[in-house]
């Protein structure tokens, strides 16, 4: 009466709700239910037979817990092939192909031994970790994969009792086989990687950096420190890199005679007078007197910072080494500091390479991009590359377009560097040069040469540098290839040229070296030789009309 149902109604709900639930088959239940299960372990491959598994119960607590207890888990899998690896390179190329998502023999043949093949009936489906080695192996042997979270549970399971399910291992050989082959396995990730000589420099340009904040840093706490005993060196020796020595050399300023003038002037780049300045400094000195132990501080001090600055100048060559055999066209247009720290904000010389121009312009202005794109104010011109002496000798009106002709000729150096097999400075140099034609074209007007020029003045230098390329083909082909003719025609064409005389085949081949201004002035004289042909042909009408017209005159006379 009031909406409530009644027992009759609920029964009769129950008894719909059951009957639907039998009419489901059975197959359906099921689905593509997991029959077997592939393990990938260090020592080998196992393919496990799945029971026991329902997909609607696998998010269940019960089923998860079963996963974890060894007794229940034994009931719900069973081995039935394990393929150990013959050695730790067979480990090593199986756990390469993996990775990569390959189907290698050595697994095929497991497979296609234990795994038969599908049928309408009994269809199998193996549980693969990987979904690239699963459509690998679906796509090759047709067997369906199911690489899904529902059956993760299985795999889950198998490792963790892999020692106890795995037949014919003791304890410990899992653990010392996979530690093995994971350092295998890194070893040869880290010698077949294509960026580990880029790291050299990308390491290298981060600690030159940071030993640039250290030395100023450090100079200036041996200024402060120093200063206190002797503050007139600062004015005489403005240089870091010399205070630190002449502090080092000096040490108490009362000890400094004339005997050590010739020895102080030598670390200053042999000026005489320089050092007598400091010698008649020291003199009337102004700064107080320290005792022995705090000028042993001071002068360990002052040894380290001289060592740390040396350091960095031997750092600052091994960078220019390196990034003329890694990137010798970027260093040769913008300098061994700027190319290393567009490579290093980029990741490797390859990732570069892959960057499109726009993209290098403001390489490094990140925040400032983002900040411009956030507030719709005006996105920067600029990034790494203002550092290069070519946006600084440009005016304040053209930075911006020399930044972006910069950031083009930066974009082709990388992409020459990276997949040249020899890389040269020869290209560097010809795309600074057109750097340098683009801002004298600001100033003059002179219009600088294309690409296209430049490249083909670099391949055929570098065709005449080297002897033995005179008979190959250059590395960058500029110009297209000229479309073959057939043999036939080519048979066809000798055999007219033999019955024609030679007078008449050589107007044809002047004809075809004519130039453009040559075939505009054929083409105005026969324009010419038309016009007169028709001109000519009207007045022989017009004369036809006037013969005639006397003739009719004629006989009108003779009639009357």
């Amino acid at each position: 009466m009031f909406g409530f149902p009644t027992t009759w109604t609920i029964h009769q709900k129950l008894s719909k709700a059951r009957s639907t639930k039998s009419t489901i088959p059975s197959s359906s239940l099921r689905g593509n239910m997991a029959t077997h299960a592939l393990f990938e372990s260090a020592s080998g491959f196992a393919i496990f037979e799945v029971k026991l598994k329902e997909n609607i119960a696998t998010l269940t607590k019960e089923v998860q817990n079963s996963v974890n207890d060894l007794s229940k888990f034994q009931k719900m899998v069973n081995l039935v092939s394990f393929a150990p690896f013959k050695s730790a390179a067979h480990a090593l190329e199986n756990a390469n192909d993996i990775s990569e998502g390959v189907l290698n023999d050595h697994l095929r043949s497991l497979l296609e031994l234990n795994l038969s093949k599908p049928a309408k009936k009994s269809k199998v489906v193996l549980v693969v970790s990987d979904p690239v080695l699963a459509s690998s192996i679906k796509g090759s042997l047709q067997i369906d994969c199911d690489s899904s979270e529902e059956t993760r549970d299985i795999l889950r399971g198998i490792r963790l009792h892999a020692p106890k399910l795995l037949k014919g291992l003791q304890d410990g050989d899992l653990t010392k086989a996979q530690l093995g082959l994971g350092h295998s396995y890194s070893r040869s990730k880290l010698k077949f990687n294509v960026n580990r000589v880029d790291n050299m420099i990308i390491q290298a340009i981060a600690l030159l950096d940071q030993l640039d904040k250290d030395v100023n840093l450090f100079s200036m706490r041996i200024r402060e420190w120093y200063g206190y005993h002797f503050p007139e060196l600062v004015k005489i020796v403005p240089d870091n890199h010399q205070y630190a020595r002449a502090a080092q050399f000096i040490g108490a300023k009362e000890t400094l005679n004339e005997e050590k003038l010739d020895d102080l002037a030598a670390l200053l780049d042999d000026d005489q007078t320089r050092a007598q300045n400091i010698l008649d400094a020291a003199r009337g000195s102004m700064g107080s007197a320290l005792s022995d132990f705090d000028m042993l501080n001071i002068n360990s001090f002052a040894t380290r910072v001289v060592s740390i600055a040396e350091y960095r100048k031997s750092l600052a060559s091994y960078l220019t080494e390196k990034m003329n055999l890694v990137a010798p066209s970027l260093t040769a247009l913008l300098g061994e500091r700027i190319g290393a720290r567009l490579i290093s904000h980029a990741g490797s010389l390859t990732n570069l390479s892959k960057y499109p121009a726009s993209t290098v312009q403001i390489l490094g202005a990140e925040k400032a991009l983002f900040r411009a794109l956030k507030t719709k104010g005006n996105t920067p011109k600029y990034g790494l590359i203002y550092h290069s002496t070519f946006i600084g000798r440009a005016g304040p009106k053209h930075k911006g377009r020399i930044s972006r002709f910069l950031a083009n000729k930066c974009s082709i150096a990388s992409r020459i560097d990276c997949y040249s097999e020899k890389p040269t400075a020869a290209f560097g140099d010809a795309l600074r040069q057109q750097v340098e034609e683009r801002l004298a074209f600001f100033e003059t007007g002179a219009a600088p040469t294309k690409n296209v020029d430049t490249i083909r003045k670099v391949l055929d230098q570098m065709a005449i540098d080297d002897d033995e390329n005179d008979d190959e083909e250059p590395a960058l082909p500029l110009i297209e290839p000229s479309p073959k003719k057939d043999k036939k025609k080519k048979r066809k064409a000798e055999d007219d040229a033999m019955d024609v005389d030679e007078d008449e085949v050589t107007p044809e081949k002047k004809k075809r070296k004519l130039s453009k201004d040559e075939k505009k002035k054929e083409k105005k004289e026969k324009k010419k030789e038309k016009k007169e042909k028709a001109a000519a042909g009207d007045d022989s009408e017009k004369k036809k009309e006037k013969k005639e017209k006397k003739k009719e005159k004629k006989e009108k006379k003779s009639k009357e």
